[in-house]
């Protein structure tokens, strides 16, 4: 990646310190543009008051970070040795900070920093339009990988064995997964899963066993299920009218998980189940294609 300072001039750097100021006392609901999609990850930087006997790259360490991530975002740290009472800006991962180029698309910077463009939008919050964005490398960090490695189960069967389907019979895809065109305004958006369609009521299953980590409502999602496969792997199933299980729940393949409905804000009109497959990574939870998963 070219350096922060050639991307990222003072001025601007300045600036967006006085907006994160802003947005830390704002709501996380307020400031994604769909519930769908995480926080941005510019509302998410925390700032950190040096501690008697800490160092930079034992600050470093304590978020998982590089130092050079660190001194990217905090143009007046010239060394290793920080000053106790000192305030640092610290992101939620590595990578740099740049200013959305005029005329560009999110897939033309993904393009030149060689990331999803999905992800890139996803970590941005699903913004259209932001005024600046952040970048993200993969994180390296030792300790990142070791807690990484114990939560996560690891596997010596490849992904795509993970197959099932979320419904009693196979049915159509009214909208499938990654960029769509909204006909009536235009708007070109990410959608992170696949409608499938079926009529409210259906009961909706689990495409495999797993463990019940989130079952409650989540804006756009509506009443939303995750479950946690192992190896990585999650999967998701929202909109529903009603749920039938809750966190912690271990679930088998073809458990009734809820009902399907028309909570949230589907973006098919017609009835349908919104489905997810996601996949762990140094930037969370990652959407995948939920065709290769289906059987």
């Amino acid at each position: 990646m070219k350096s922060f300072s050639s991307l990222f001039p003072l001025s601007s750097f300045l600036l967006l310190v006085s907006t994160l100021g802003i947005i830390s006392a704002i709501s996380p609901t307020a400031l994604a543009q769909t519930a769908s999609c995480p926080t941005s990850a510019l509302s998410r930087f925390v700032r950190h008051t040096v501690s008697r006997g800490e160092t930079l790259d034992s600050i470093a360490q304590q978020y998982s970070l590089t130092t050079t991530a660190i001194a990217a975002m905090n143009p007046g740290l010239q060394s290793r040795d920080v000053k106790i009472g000192k305030k640092i800006l610290i992101p939620p991962y590595n990578g740099i900070i740049i200013e959305f180029p005029r005329g560009q698309t999110w897939a033309d910077i993904a393009k030149t920093y060689k990331i999803r463009a999905d992800v890139l939008f996803e970590i941005n919050g699903c913004q259209k339009n932001p005024q600046f964005v952040f970048v993200p490398e993969s994180n390296r960090s030792t300790l990142r990988t070791a807690i990484q490695s114990a939560a996560i189960p690891t596997s010596n069967s490849s992904s795509t064995k993970f197959t099932g389907y979320p419904l009693a019979a196979v049915t159509n895809v009214a909208l499938p997964y990654g960029w769509q065109t909204n006909p009536q305004t235009g708007e070109v958006f990410f959608h992170s899963g696949i409608d499938i369609v079926t009529a409210v009521g259906t009961p909706v299953t689990a495409i495999s066993e797993g463990v019940v980590a989130f079952a409650d409502s989540q804006g756009t999602y509506g009443n939303l299920v995750i479950i946690n496969h192992g190896n990585g792997l999650q999967s998701r199933y929202a909109q529903l009218e009603t749920i039938k299980v809750v966190v912690g729940k271990q679930v088998k393949q073809g458990d009734v998980l809820g009902i399907v409905g028309t909570s949230g804000q589907p973006s098919s009109p017609q009835p349908h189940l919104h489905f997810e497959i996601r996949t762990s990574s140094d930037l969370g939870w990652v959407a995948k294609d939920p065709k290769n998963y289906l059987k």
